[in-house]
């Protein structure tokens, strides 16, 4: 169970894989090969006591401590694999959005339009399926799939895992497109050396005003399928107002990932991290 969020357990997740090449392993992962799973708390538990007294504000302190040491431990991970990236000169990018906001399509674009000036890789976070990944690979990309199962978010040990399997080459671009979920992703360092939240028109101009955790630790705000702008209720500028509200240092990008409309900016943004 995640404590922070009270989604499911996440010891399920899958990492796969969609591409034949083999990758050496010679070199150094960003994890040590001892995987031991701790837990916040101890599993030796007495079950002959059938009456458990448990105050309101005793579960309370409880849910606080459990959260501060399932962040902890995932921030020390988190430190762990952006020094791995770092010493390898990868630039991550981690990309969140609510589902449908366009992230796979401004991904499938941008390595159409830059990767050939410079190697990308990607993972890709779902609960289940491999549809966004098969997308990815027939970029000719190399991906890598994080099914997280019950769980909302991906966390840094499954991007210390996604690393491990995808190898990713040195002085490169890795792009990691994250569960859509405007909530959970936000509290969870991966390593990545900047946030890019996508929404999209479709969504309402309120957004950052309802998730403002979201847009808090975000270093980037794209703006999503600017061609439907004539055609449905938001407002950019307002929209634009509010995000600053919570994050004054917010860059904010409008583009179209499917007419390539304003999506200059975004590459621009990319080469100047």
């Amino acid at each position: 169970m995640c404590a922070t969020c009270g989604c499911g357990d996440e010891t399920g997740t899958r990492i796969t894989v969609p591409h034949d090449h083999e990758h050496p392993h010679d070199h150094e992962h960003p994890h040590d090969h001892e995987h031991t799973h701790e837990h916040p708390h101890d599993q030796d538990h007495d079950h002959d006591h059938p009456h458990t007294h448990e105050h309101p504000h005793e579960r309370a302190t409880e849910t606080v401590t459990l959260e501060q040491k399932v962040l902890a431990k995932n921030d020390l991970t988190a430190e762990r694999n952006r020094g791995w990236l770092a010493g390898r000169g990868v630039l991550a990018l981690n990309v969140m959005s609510s589902p449908g906001s366009g992230k796979t399509t401004l991904l499938e674009r941008t390595i159409a339009d830059i990767g050939g000036q410079r190697r990308v890789s990607v993972v890709e976070g779902d609960q289940e399926t491999m549809l966004d990944a098969n997308r990815i690979k027939a970029t000719g990309c190399a991906v890598v799939q994080v099914n997280t199962g019950a769980g909302c978010h991906l966390d840094a040990e499954m991007m210390r895992d996604a690393l491990t399997a995808l190898d990713p080459e040195p002085n490169s671009l890795l792009f990691v497109e994250n569960v859509g979920n405007l909530v959970c992703p936000a509290l969870f360092d991966l390593g990545e050396k900047s946030r890019v939240v996508v929404i999209s028109v479709t969504e309402g101009t309120d957004k950052p005003l309802k998730y403002p955790h979201m847009f808090a630790a975000a270093n980037l705000v794209i703006v999503n399928k600017a061609d439907l702008l004539p055609y449905v209720d938001f407002d950019v500028d307002l929209c634009t107002k509010y995000a600053r509200s919570v994050n004054p240092d917010l860059q904010m990008i409008t583009l179209s990932a499917k007419t390539g409309q304003g999506i200059q900016q975004w590459y621009d943004w990319i080469a100047k991290q």
